[in-house]
C-alpha cells in the first residue's frame, strides 16, 4: 500500500486547481478558456488518483484503509483531529464523485458562457467538499464538509440556474441547513457521551449510548439525512432545485449530494444507534413505501422531463432507505449498489435532458417527438438509461433493486410487496416519456434541424454507458469490496439488538 497521503491528495487536489484558476489573467475569453482546461485536467488527475485508491484497496477487511490522522484543533479540553479513511462503503462514492465531476465539467464546456471562472471554481470546491464527507473519520471534520457542500451548490443553482433560480436555491439551502443544525446538536451529544469526536471510536462503542438517548440522537441525525436523501414528505425542494439548476448542477445534485443522506444512514444510524434503528424500522418502511408509490404516480403526471427524472430519483432513493433499515446483508449491499447505480443513471438522464435543452432551451416533453429520425445516437443513449431506470437485467438498475427486495423480503413481506409496485410503475412513466420524446413523427420545423450527439457529448456519455452495463453484467467487482464493511455493520447491529433482548429477558 502506498505511503503517500492518497486520501488527502484526492480530497484537496481540486483546491489546487482552484488556486491555478484564480491566478489566470488576461482577457475574459482567455481566462474562461484557461479555467475550463484547468478544471478539466484537475478533475481528470483527481479521478486517476481515486482509481489508484480502488486498485490498492484490500476488499477482504472491514477496517478503514489509507488512514491519515493529525491534530487539527486543540481548544481547552476539546481536541478535534484531522482523521481520514475509507472502507468498502465509502470507496465507490469517492470514485463516483471524481468521475462525475469530470463529466460535469465536460458537459458545461460550451454551455456556460458567463462567469466561467467562478463556475469552475464552484465545481472544484464542491468536489473537495463531497469527497471529504465520504472520507472523514472525525465528527467535526465530517460536519464541516457536510455543511460546506451546501454553499457551492447554492451558488451553482442561484447564479447559473433558470428563471426561478433564487427561490429554488434558497429553498434547497434552508431545507438542508435547518436539518443539519439538529445533527450538529447530536454530534455535540455524542462528544459529551464518548469524550471524543472520533467517528471510528463511536462506531465501535454503541453501548455507550443508552436506548433512550439513542432514539433522540437517531432522530436528530435522521432530520438531516432524510432531507438530503430526500425522503417523503421532506422531498419538495428537490424537483424545484432540479428544474432550475444548470445541467451540470443537476448531475452533481442527484448523483452525489443525494447520496450523502443514504451514506449517513449506513455509516452512522445503523452502527451507532442500532437499538433506535430497530425501533424506528417500521417508520422507515412506511415512509419508503409512500416514497416509492406516491412519487412514481406523481412522475406519471409530469410534463417536464427534469421534474419527471427528479421524482423518479425520490422513488429510487426510497428503495435505498428501505434496504438500509431492513438490516440484512443482501439489502444493505443492495442499498449501496442502488446508490451507485442511481448516481450513474441520474447523471446520464439529466445529461440527456441537457442535450435537448442546449438545442431548444426547453425540457417540456410535449415540445419533442420523433427525435429518432434526427438523433439516432441520442435515442440509443437515452434508451440505455431508460432501461437502466426500469431495472432491466444486465444493467446496474436490476442488481440494486433485486438485492434490496431479496433482503427486505426476509424481514417484511408486506413492505417488499409494496415496494415491488415500482417494478411496473417505473416502466410506466419512463417508457411513456421515452415514447413521447423519441418515437412518432416530427411535426415541428425546429425539430427537423436538430443535430445528433457531438463528439464531446459522445465522450461524455461513453463512461456512463460502460459503467451501467459493467455493474449489471459483472456486479461482483463492485459487491466484493463492499461486502466486508457491510457485513461488519450488520454484525454490530445484530449483536447490539441481541444483547438488549437478553437484558430485557433478564429484567422480566
Amino acid at each position: 500500500m502506498s505511503h503517500w497521503p492518497l486520501l488527502s491528495l484526492v480530497t484537496f487536489l481540486p483546491l489546487v486547481g482552484v488556486a491555478f484558476i484564480l491566478m489566470a489573467r488576461g482577457e475574459e475569453a482567455v481566462v474562461a478558456r484557461n479555467a475550463r482546461w484547468i478544471a478539466l485536467w484537475t478533475s481528470l488527475i483527481d479521478f486517476a488518483l481515486s482509481v489508484v485508491l480502488w486498485l490498492q484497496f484490500d476488499p477482504t477487511t472491514s477496517d478503514f484503509q489509507f488512514v491519515e490522522r493529525a491534530t487539527w484543533v486543540t481548544l481547552g479540553g476539546f481536541n478535534f483531529n484531522y482523521h481520514m479513511g475509507i472502507d468498502g462503503i465509502s470507496l465507490f462514492f469517492v470514485l463516483l464523485s471524481t468521475i462525475l465531476t469530470m463529466l460535469s465539467i465536460v458537459s458545461a464546456w460550451e454551455v456556460i458562457q458567463f462567469q466561467v471562472r467562478e463556475f469552475m471554481i464552484a465545481f472544484l470546491a464542491l468536489e473537495t467538499l463531497v469527497i471529504g464527507v465520504f472520507c472523514s473519520l472525525d465528527f467535526i471534520l465530517f460536519y464541516v464538509f457536510f455543511e460546506g457542500s451546501l454553499l457551492p451548490m447554492f451558488l451553482i443553482i442561484g447564479v447559473w440556474g433558470g428563471p426561478n433560480r433564487i427561490y429554488s436555491a434558497f429553498k434547497f439551502f434552508l431545507y438542508t441547513f435547518l436539518g443539519s443544525l439538529l445533527m450538529l446538536l447530536a454530534i455535540l451529544a455524542v462528544y459529551f457521551q464518548t469524550g471524543t469526536t472520533d467517528i471510528e471510536y463511536a462506531l465501535n462503542h454503541s453501548d455507550l449510548f443508552p436506548s433512550g438517548l439513542q432514539k433522540w440522537l437517531w432522530l436528530a441525525f435522521f432530520a438531516s439525512f432524510a432531507i438530503k436523501v430526500p425522503m417523503w414528505p421532506v422531498h419538495t425542494w428537490l424537483p424545484d432545485a432540479h428544474v432550475e439548476a444548470p445541467t451540470a448542477g443537476s448531475v452533481i445534485l442527484a448523483a452525489i449530494l443525494l447520496k450523502l443522506g443514504g451514506y449517513g444512514f449506513i455509516r452512522f444510524s445503523l452502527p451507532m444507534f442500532p437499538l433506535a434503528s430497530h425501533y424506528f424500522m417500521p417508520l422507515i418502511f412506511v415512509l419508503s413505501a409512500i416514497a416509492v408509490i406516491y412519487t412514481s404516480l406523481v412522475a406519471l403526471a409530469q410534463i417536464d422531463m427534469k421534474k419527471l427524472v427528479a421524482y423518479s430519483s425520490i422513488a429510487h432513493m426510497g428503495f435505498v432507505t428501505m434496504g438500509t433499515f431492513a438490516v440484512t446483508s443482501e439489502a444493505v449491499q443492495g442499498a449501496v449498489i442502488q446508490m451507485l447505480s442511481h448516481g450513474l443513471l441520474s447523471a446520464g438522464l439529466f445529461l440527456c435532458v441537457g442535450v435537448l435543452y442546449d438545442r431548444l432551451h426547453t425540457h417540456e416533453i410535449a415540445r419533442f417527438g420523433g427525435l429518432v429520425h434526427r438523433m439516432p445516437a441520442y435515442a440509443f443513449v437515452l434508451m440505455v438509461f431508460t432501461l437502466t431506470a426500469v431495472g432491466l437485467p444486465g444493467t446496474s438498475g436490476f442488481i440494486g433493486e433485486f438485492l434490496i427486495l431479496l433482503g427486505t423480503f426476509r424481514v417484511n413481506t408486506l413492505e417488499c410487496t409494496l415496494a415491488a409496485t415500482a417494478l411496473f410503475l417505473g416502466p410506466m412513466y419512463m417508457l411513456y416519456m421515452y415514447r413521447r420524446v423519441i418515437f412518432g413523427t416530427i411535426t415541428r420545423a425546429d425539430l427537423r434541424g436538430m443535430l445528433d450527439l457531438s463528439l464531446r457529448e459522445k465522450v461524455m456519455f461513453a463512461p456512463l454507458l460502460l459503467l451501467v452495463v459493467w455493474m449489471g453484467v459483472y456486479p461482483n467487482s463492485f459487491l466484493r469490496p463492499i461486502q466486508a464493511s457491510v457485513d461488519h455493520v450488520i454484525q454490530q447491529v445484530n449483536a447490539a439488538t441481541q444483547t438488549a433482548g437478553v437484558r430485557r429477558a433478564g429484567l422480566e
